[in-house]
């Protein structure tokens, strides 16, 4: 019976529905090899999300085995080659000062770097660097196989073992009444019939989970297409089988990537070029205020745009369209990556869409378009792309494809990212919802990071929403679920200034380095970091002239007698830290006394100078913000009257409304306990409570506990710590 019923889902899955729940005593295959692996950690998959994982977990003291179809396809860029951007670049530098991988492995491969929203606030700029996709791929192989306490396993994995009560025992029903795990996992099964065991298994299964590929109309079962070859990876079916079996809950996405054309066959010559930045900006923080290794071999890219011919296209072909695109099917796809048809659709008015020209690598004919993705058939395809400018002999390497998966909804996910029904099993990347390489990326860690700390019986790794994007990713998903492909924005974030990407390292280094998951040289390059950067403070506030010669070196102040300080004076509208430090050098008689070795201060280190310019800058909205995480700390316990009009609260969105008008909480507590209340939604009924003045510090009207209530603690984890436990010396936010 059990085999008629796996053998029933299987063909099912193929198909294409969905999985149904197909209750049964064991999640055990019938008779297999012996146990060829027996180690602390299992990472099923070798994408972003993976090689995180595996890292982490191995870095946090854990035996780690990575297992993967392919051993020479880990770190693959599936679709664009290119790491960061608004958002994304946030994640990985918080990545790096985790001790992650992907900032170190772009550093090595980029081959194009710009920091993106330069001319707008810090808090919203984001690095982006083109990637050489041979050598990105090289370089976190390289990661890998050198990575003490892991190791690589090629193999496909087919199934979990998983070690649960018999159905219907008192065991089964008191777990289930209690809310605790009914099941641990506790090993895979791979193709051959080999097992693997392990304490902790994390499945970063990416688009594998039942994937289906589809070019236009036709559809074959696979994870994705080879990246050069017409050849397809076979998608994971067994496993979605079990993952249903196991009641979790299973829905469709689907995501898509664009042609791939010949870089020999497009006329550059019509084309508006866009240079790298120089000098390039890594990303890792262990190579800030040096270079990157392409640094002499950096590319242009190009950008072109679509106009009204390709638009026709595009609206007259919509029948080719796979079922789902144009309205028959089930996987939702990326609102904010969308396929052309999707642009066009959404946006009639529109007269053009930019798509950039990304070669692939320094020795590559391959040039990504970005931004025309549709799975259209390959001859429509062509249409397009050849009714562009600069694109009208262009010759197509490699048509455009979708890929629709199963993904789990992340609200039956813990904040360490362990399912709460399966003890030892945690899920990161795309199998949880998200869409990018990066968000892959801080997800695989946490979930690498916690199943290796799971296995040590150690304090999980949690981020809050006000200490990280990853804080802000993790909540997002397990309070909120998602329904489309998620993607990160620095709007998505309540406390973004203090979230910036150039001081992620001063944020989480120290969170790291508690956890067991920061090695002693990031935290060494972290005190240097520290160390210069009251250098330089020291310089600048140890540095005053009047006014008047301010003025006179082009500073828009009064010219008057008052002194200021070279640290006021970047307080200044449009004053720049290298304008301040030339004025400072041409004025070696502005030394205060109190600083009698400032000259020797000079020039100001390069060592975390941005990080230190932004803080001078912006510090009033530093301690702003800061005040405002304090004070919701501080008035968890306040009660909220009954029967309040959170409608009358503009500042609340309509979701947000609905969920606290039905829930009616009793107080800040309870209301940061529903799922997807923010902080700043904490802190504007805060404001209206203490306005309307029927705020108390709790029901009784005493004081407010000193420990954060358990509900606000994934807002606010760790908001009262005054140090670190690694030893290491605390980091000051506002410094």
């Amino acid at each position: 019976r059990d085999m008629l019923a796996r053998v029933a889902l299987l063909v099912f899955a193929w198909a294409g529905g969905r999985s149904p729940h197909v209750p049964s005593r064991t999640l055990r295959a019938a008779p297999r090899a012996a146990v060829v692996r027996d180690v602390d950690v299992l990472v099923v998959g070798g994408g972003h999300a993976g090689c995180e994982a595996a890292a982490a977990a191995a870095r946090s003291g854990a035996r780690t085995v990575l297992v993967t179809q392919r051993i020479d396809t880990i770190g693959e860029m599936s679709c664009n080659p290119s790491i960061g951007g608004i958002g994304k670049g946030h994640l990985v530098r918080e990545v790096d000062a985790l001790d992650g991988l992907m900032g170190r492995v772009i550093d090595e491969a980029g081959i194009h770097f710009r920091m993106l929203n330069r001319r707008k606030g810090p808090a919203v700029q984001g690095p982006r660097a083109q990637a050489d996709r041979e050598l990105y791929r090289d370089a976190m192989l390289r990661e890998l196989q050198a990575y003490p306490g892991l190791e690589l396993y090629e193999a496909s994995v087919e199934d979990l073992v998983v070690d649960e009560p018999a159905e219907g025992s008192a065991a089964a029903a008191a777990a289930a009444e209690a809310g605790r795990p009914v099941g641990r996992a506790c090993g895979v099964i791979t193709a051959d019939g080999s097992e693997l065991r392990a304490r902790a298994v994390v499945l970063t299964t990416g688009t594998f989970l039942r994937g289906v590929v589809h070019v236009g109309r036709e559809s074959r079962p696979a994870g994705r297409f080879v990246s050069t070859s017409e050849a397809v990876e076979p998608p994971s079916t067994g496993l979605a089988a079990t993952l249903g079996r196991l009641a979790l809950p299973l829905d469709r996405l689907k995501t898509g990537t664009p042609p791939r054309l010949s870089a020999q066959s497009i006329d550059f010559s019509r084309l508006e070029p866009q240079p790298s930045e120089e000098p390039p900006l890594p990303f890792s923080f262990l190579n800030e205020g040096e270079s990157v290794a392409q640094a002499a071999n950096l590319i242009t890219c190009h950008k072109t745009y679509t106009n009204a011919e390709t638009h026709r296209i595009v609206v007259d072909s919509k029948h080719t369209l796979p079922a789902y695109e144009s309205g028959d099917g089930k996987g939702a796809g990326p609102r904010y990556c969308p396929s052309l048809f999707s642009k066009v659709e959404r946006f009639p008015e529109r007269e053009a869409h930019i798509v950039w020209l990304e070669p692939e690598g320094l020795d590559s004919d391959w040039v990504y378009p970005n931004g025309i993705s549709s799975a259209f058939p390959p001859d429509v395809q062509l249409r397009l792309v050849r009714s562009m400018v600069g694109l009208e002999g262009a010759t197509i390497l490699k048509p455009a494809y979708d890929v629709e998966y199963d993904y789990v909804d992340p609200t039956c996910l813990r904040r360490t990212l362990e399912v709460s029904t399966v003890e030892g099993l945690f899920l990161a990347g795309q199998i949880i919802g998200t869409t990018g390489y990066e968000e892959a990326a801080a997800l695989g860690l946490v979930a690498g990071a916690n199943a290796a700390l799971s296995c040590s019986r150690g304090p999980p790794l949690t981020v809050g929403r006000h200490q990280g994007y990853i804080g802000v990713l993790v909540d997002d998903l397990v309070t909120r679920g998602t329904t489309e492909p998620y993607r990160m924005f620095t709007s998505r974030a309540e406390w973004r200034l203090m979230l910036r990407a150039d001081n992620a390292d001063a944020r989480l280094t120290p969170l790291g380095a508690a956890c067991g998951l920061v090695g002693e040289r990031r935290l060494e390059r972290l005190r240097e970091k520290q160390a210069a950067m009251q250098r330089g403070l020291r310089a600048l506030r140890g540095f005053a002239l009047p006014n008047a010669e301010w003025a006179a070196a082009g500073f828009g102040v009064k010219p008057n007698g008052e002194l200021r300080t070279a640290e006021q004076m970047l307080h200044v509208p449009r004053a720049e830290l290298c304008d301040v430090e030339a004025a400072m050098a041409a004025a070696p008689h502005g030394w205060r006394k109190a600083c009698p070795e400032g000259a020797s201060l000079l020039p100001l280190p390069s060592l975390g100078r941005e990080a230190m310019e932004i803080e001078v800058k912006y510090s009033n909205y530093l301690e702003r913000q800061a005040r405002e995480v304090a004070r919701l700390e501080e008035h968890a316990m306040a009660s909220i009257p009954r029967h309040t009009d959170y409608a009358a609260l503009p500042c609340l969105s309509k979701e947000e409304v609905e969920k606290l008008t039905a829930t009616q909480p009793a107080t800040l507590s309870e209301a940061g306990a529903i799922p997807g209340i923010t902080p700043k939604a904490l802190f504007y009924i805060y404001n209206h409570l203490r306005q309307a003045g029927g705020s108390s510090r709790t029901e009784e009207g005493g004081a407010a506990e000193e420990e954060v209530p358990e509900p606000l603690r994934h807002h606010f984890p760790g908001a009262s710590d005054a140090s670190d436990a690694s030893g290491a010396e605390p980091v000051a936010e506002g410094l």
